[in-house]
């Protein structure tokens, strides 16, 4: 036989919700204040992590922030020395002056519980932040909040929980200069194992791998250059390469794939995207693929190789401006359900902000962008490759190689990538320079202009440059590819050959 609740009784049930206070321990903060007043190295054991505003009574956090003050000045602080600042402030008018004082000292804890009583304060603030975005969530889903989707709400708690637990006071340490030794050693001796001495993921091409190492788990790297230069292709090359180096590792072992690769696509569809990666592979003609003119060699081809990339760990969201936090949350699930390994954000120009953020600028934007980017990378411990687009001053110049300062609205950019990499093709530029029989008083002249013209295309014909300008672990310099423009492919560029 069920029961269920009287109107009175829910009625009792709601207002004793109503009626909760808020999670505070006021006794373990007159507690803490009490050894901090006594004996001020108890600051030791909490300054790392404990702030005025994590105390539940503003007065306690207002005289914690006045020891604190004292202590950092090097200054002694105890209720002598801080007995001018209480009174001339009015910190402790509300609480009875300096009787207060009387009482903290009287609530004192040794110092070596000082520690435990600084994690109990600030528990008990994460706990009522924890309520303050759930009153947040349940207040916008009841459409206080106005112009936010359901899907936006979700995203916005999100982003707020994310915040809380990385940004908000985490109490940190010291790791031994032994301990760092121990993983410094282990990578090196990765690298001297590995073929190529790679430690990271690899790029698929050699000469990049060869000055990064690979792509390196909590990095952010920048790849950027103006439009038609092949941005996404180079980097499509990048993300295929990771996977395919992944699938082939879980092969040798016999264990599934350790993670996958993730292709964030905001300006191509994964439709498109993935033919692009097919008429790299199966050497057809993307143009060709699109109009239907292949033959049916070319046809089984095409099939015999999508067959084959069927099976690689690679992941495609072509979700048009999707926003920072919303990106978060889907890498965060793929790592949780099948591992992630690698990210790539074509283009970050075209992102939004994290959901409730209004910023003041779009540099500004782009900045809160690339820094979110950047956590991604550190928290979920993966390389993130983000494309980005360059500023039209490149074409006022007679060099049109880019440099740091064509980033566009690059704000931090620069700051906070690990690596910046520019993609540059002379062919391209040189392309749109070939003489007009018209602009030639005679035939000769136009003649020994094409003949020169014809010369220079020859030496850059199927030529880019990755032209590495930033490099936080490594050196710096310009890597020379090859580029098929048939099928928007980048490999190695190999200039000296030897007779086996």
């Amino acid at each position: 036989m069920t029961t269920t609740d009287t109107p009175n009784q829910k009625d009792e049930s709601l207002l004793a919700l109503t009626l909760r206070q808020p999670p505070a321990n006021v006794e373990a903060e007159q507690a803490l204040l009490g050894a901090l007043l006594t004996n001020n190295r108890a600051y030791d054991r909490v300054s790392d992590f404990l702030a005025g505003e994590h105390f539940a009574n503003r007065v306690n956090g207002q005289i914690y922030e006045a020891i604190a003050r004292r202590i950092e000045n090097g200054q002694l602080a105890d209720p002598v020395t801080m007995r001018a600042e209480l009174e001339h402030s009015g910190i402790l008018a509300s609480v009875g002056g300096m009787a207060y004082m009387a009482k903290l000292l009287s609530s004192m804890v040794g110092i070596i519980n000082a520690g435990d009583y600084g994690r109990t304060i600030h528990d008990a603030w994460i706990r009522r932040q924890l309520i303050d975005i759930g009153e947040n969530v349940v207040n916008s889903a009841f459409g206080t909040t106005m112009g936010l989707s359901g899907q936006d709400q979700i995203e916005a708690g999100e982003e707020a929980l994310f915040k809380l637990a990385t940004e908000k006071g985490n109490e940190g340490d010291f790791v031994s200069f032994n301990k760092a030794l121990s993983g410094a050693i282990s990578v090196a001796a990765q690298a001297f194992q590995n073929e190529g001495h790679v430690t990271g993921l690899t790029s698929g091409l050699r000469d990049l791998d060869k000055k990064t190492g690979g792509l390196h788990p909590s990095d952010l790297l920048i790849l950027a250059g103006r439009p038609a230069m092949g941005k996404t292709a180079l980097a499509t090359k990048m993300a295929f390469s990771a996977a395919r180096a992944i699938m082939d590792e879980a092969e040798e072992t016999g264990e599934k794939p350790k993670g996958a690769v993730a292709i964030f696509s905001l300006e191509m569809s994964a439709e498109q995207l993935a033919t692009r990666i097919l008429s790299e592979q199966a050497e057809v003609s993307g143009e060709r693929i699109r109009r239907g003119d292949i033959g049916q060699k070319e046809f089984d081809r095409f099939v015999r190789v999508s067959h084959e990339l069927a099976r690689l760990p690679l992941v495609i969201d072509d979700t048009p401006a999707i926003s920072l936090s919303a990106m978060r949350t889907r890498c965060r699930r793929l790592k949780r359900t099948q591992g992630l390994c690698l990210v790539v954000v074509d283009y970050l120009q075209l992102m939004r902000p994290s959901v409730g953020t209004r910023p003041e600028s779009r540099v500004l934007e782009i900045s809160m962008i690339t820094q979110g980017l950047k956590a991604i990378a550190k928290e979920l411990e993966v390389p993130v490759i983000a494309l980005s687009q360059l500023s039209r001053q490149v074409e006022s110049r007679e060099d049109k190689r880019p440099m740091l300062s064509d980033l566009r609205e690059s704000g931090s950019i620069e700051q906070d990538a690990d690596a910046v990499m520019f993609v540059y093709r002379d062919e391209y530029y040189l392309q749109q320079r070939m003489p007009k029989e018209t602009a030639f008083e005679s035939m000769e002249k136009y003649s020994m202009a094409m003949d020169e013209w014809q010369r220079k295309m020859s030496l850059v014909h199927n030529k880019a440059e990755l032209i590495l300008e930033k490099q936080r672990h490594g050196p710096t310099g310009t890597i020379n590819l090859f580029f098929e423009g048939e099928y928007t492919r980048f490999a190695d560029l190999d200039t000296i050959h030897q007779d086996q």
